[in-house]
């Protein structure tokens, strides 16, 4: 397997791993099951890399390879018997989806440039694999989905994919520009929730008099 090939399974398989822990931390909120803890872990873990691929016309990265169907198995059976011994179960949900958004959004614009897409392509790719995971983690966990909070979140993938896209075009190896990409959207993520950063948002305004057009 080329280098650039060894990069991206690698961040694939971490990135799995880290959303597969967020989807189990939703479960221990639920007090769901061992069952429903696999599930969700699962579900979240390999999601958006699903969508991905299948965006893509590229074989499905857990289909040719199950081990992060395993791992994220792994993930939550260890997390069903341990998730009692964190402190702030939400808050460390928070930062472990920070972190595996910037991941997976960084492997999901690698991704799509290795297969020939054009940065705005890769970006959109990027966001999607970061978001669509946490989607749908949220909708089966009951939970306020990422993209519908006023939180910056969408906006930290996208400069995520920017990042990544930016260094490897000034340069940088697959690896070093890899690593800029997750530090900037974890930074820009990490800072929303430390100090409640947001997007500015619409404010319904009165509607103009049809006399005054």
């Amino acid at each position: 397997m080329p280098v650039f090939g060894q990069v991206i399974a690698t961040l694939d398989l971490a990135s799995a791993i880290v959303f597969a822990i967020t989807g189990a931390l939703v479960a221990s909120r639920k007090e769901m099951d061992v069952i429903g803890f696999i599930w969700l872990a699962t579900v979240t873990g390999v999601g958006g890399g699903t969508l991905r691929d299948l965006l893509l016309g590229a074989p499905v990265f857990w289909v040719v390879d199950p081990l992060p169907v395993a791992l994220c198995i792994a993930v939550a059976v260890v997390v069903h018997f341990t998730a009692h011994l964190v402190a702030s179960r939400y808050r460390a949900l928070l930062w472990f989806d920070a972190f595996g958004m910037a991941l997976i959004a960084v492997v999901g614009a690698a991704k799509a440039t290795d297969l020939g897409a054009g940065p705005l392509i890769a970006v959109v790719m990027g966001v999607i694999t970061a978001s669509f995971g946490g989607i749908v983690r949220d909708i089966l966990g009951g939970e306020p989905s990422v993209i519908l909070r006023r939180e910056i979140y969408v906006t930290a993938a996208a400069i995520a994919a920017i990042a990544f896209l930016l260094a490897e075009l000034a340069g940088a190896g697959r690896m070093p520009a890899s690593v800029v990409g997750i530090l900037a959207g974890f930074a820009l993520r990490g800072a929303a929730i430390a100090f409640g950063w947001s997007m500015p948002v619409y404010r319904a305004r009165p509607g103009r008099d049809p006399k005054d057009l």
